[in-house]
């Protein structure tokens, strides 16, 4: 049995003994610490605790990224979430389903350049049956058995249970029963995809037919039965709250204390990871809102409407504030940061924090890793959700071993399970053998319907591992 760390509720958010006991482990703060710590905190001293507390679990070293390919197997999907650029409804001109041919040999292309994962999700296709994912799983596990298939985020599941009409008497019997006929077929771990923001207010407002909290952390839980490890995300900047932000990560950091107290001892899994982002608002509904200030109708005095309406215990209500949902408050490169540091000191029973440079550039994913990001997600050769709102940044595996290098640390390969593959601290590092950077910036995200095709490997580097003329990309939402 594990005991978390000791709140005490009586100390100032800023009281020097409380962060230094956050910082090495020994006191987790409460929500309204946290609320209160994002506030009052100046930026650089909270990112400094935060990097002195990712040093106290990873060391002064080694920060880490993966190889891995994000597979979108489909953009038909169900849900109407209004901050979505990617979804068709399937009548589309561009609306798709790739056959399994296709995907087969996108996972062969990934492991001609060295990758070991492939992050497979898409649309929720009322189309595709369960043999059909079944499949597919056994396909690629018979040709690629070395290959880690991370898939399938929890509403795709919930809408699994939906299509499939699984047996089970609750939702998470119906769960056990689809992930267990996955498993068995060559399902590895889940992503977090879909976490956004758990707040009621906020999720029904933004995700109209997506599952909600508790059924997003049942999935989770029903995973961590079964042995999986899993991911955990939030996507923020738009309508919620401070307090939004910091009643999710309680929820992660509530259902991640049971699953390590009820399951580790039998073999469970649990959240292996933490990665937010903020909110890409180009080609979506939700980026049409007016933001948040830029408005002269905005009243200095006025609160956000979407901190009037959050509340730490998720309980905020639309009709507390009239123009909750009617403007959006865009997260800039501080609120990031200070996002992501404070994720760091909040969530104590989580390994890892990803810094999700691709929707801020690479330089702000680069300074998250002294604001207690330990790892910089993963060198894709393609993207289709995020670059559709209008996030094209893309890195290969030499750039991306460089920004990690020129931030004081030595860049290392992981795995899905942050076990490390390859330390880059000699010669041959992929950063190190490149002789002309003009010629290695790949400018291009390869995405569905694009036309673009793989390129061989070419000078200077190996893909996350390729050389400039791959057009690679590093993604950190799991």
């Amino acid at each position: 049995m594990s005991t978390p760390p000791p709140l005490h509720q009586h100390l100032d958010a800023l009281d020097p003994g409380l962060l230094g006991a956050v910082v090495d482990g020994a006191a987790r703060l409460t929500p309204e610490q946290a609320l209160d710590l994002y506030h009052r905190c100046d930026p650089q001293s909270l990112g400094r605790l935060a990097d002195r507390r990712c040093r106290a679990l990873h060391g002064e070293d080694l920060r880490t990224y993966v190889i891995d390919r994000n597979i979108n197997y489909t953009n038909i999907c169900t849900a109407k979430c209004i901050f979505c650029a990617f979804k068709r409804s399937g009548h589309e001109d561009d609306a798709y389903t790739l056959d399994h041919d296709a995907l087969l040999q996108k996972v062969r292309e990934l492991v001609e350049i060295g990758g070991t994962q492939i992050l497979m999700q898409g649309g929720m296709n009322p189309d595709l049956s369960l043999e059909w994912y079944v499949d597919l799983l056994g396909s690629i596990k018979s040709e690629f058995p070395g290959v880690h298939v991370h898939a399938f985020s929890p509403p795709e599941f919930i809408e699994f249970v939906r299509f499939f009409d699984p047996p089970g008497e609750t939702l998470k019997q119906k769960v056990l029963y689809v992930m267990t006929r996955l498993r068995d077929a060559g399902l590895d771990s889940l992503p977090g995809g879909g976490g956004e923001i758990f707040a009621p207010a906020v999720r029904k407002r933004i995700g109209l037919g997506k599952c909600d909290a508790e059924s997003w952390l049942t999935v989770m839980r029903a995973a961590h039965e079964m042995g999986f490890n899993t991911s955990a995300t939030m996507m923020f900047g738009h309508i919620e709250g401070i307090a939004d932000r910091v009643h999710h990560m309680e929820l992660v950091r509530r259902w991640q204390d049971a699953a390590i107290d009820e399951l580790a001892d039998r073999g469970g899994g649990r959240y292996v990871a933490f990665i937010s982002w903020p909110f890409q608002a180009d080609n979506t509904v939700l980026g049409r809102l007016p933001e948040w200030g830029l408005d002269g109708g905005d009243g200095d005095a006025d609160p956000f409407p979407g901190d009037a309406v959050a509340r730490l215990d998720g309980t905020g209500k639309s009709i507390d504030h009239k123009g909750f949902g009617r403007s959006r408050r865009m997260a800039g490169s501080s609120a990031y940061l200070r996002t992501q540091a404070l994720s760091r000191l909040y969530l104590d029973n989580i390994y890892s924090i990803g810094s999700s440079w691709v929707t801020m550039g690479p330089h702000i994913g680069q300074m998250g890793l002294l604001w207690g990001a330990n790892d910089m997600g993963s060198v894709m050769m393609e993207e289709n959700v995020v670059s559709s709102a209008g996030s094209t940044h893309c890195l290969n595996e030499a750039m991306i071993c460089r920004l990690i290098r020129d931030a004081g640390f030595t860049p290392a390969q992981r795995d899905n399970a942050y076990d490390l593959l390859r330390i880059h601290d000699g010669p041959d590092s992929p950063d190190l053998v490149v002789e002309d950077w003009s010629l290695n910036r790949p400018d291009r995200l390869i995405s569905e319907g694009s036309g673009d095709e793989p390129a061989e490997p070419g000078c200077g580097g190996s893909p996350e591992g390729a050389s400039a003329p791959i057009d690679l990309t590093i993604k950190s939402s799991d």
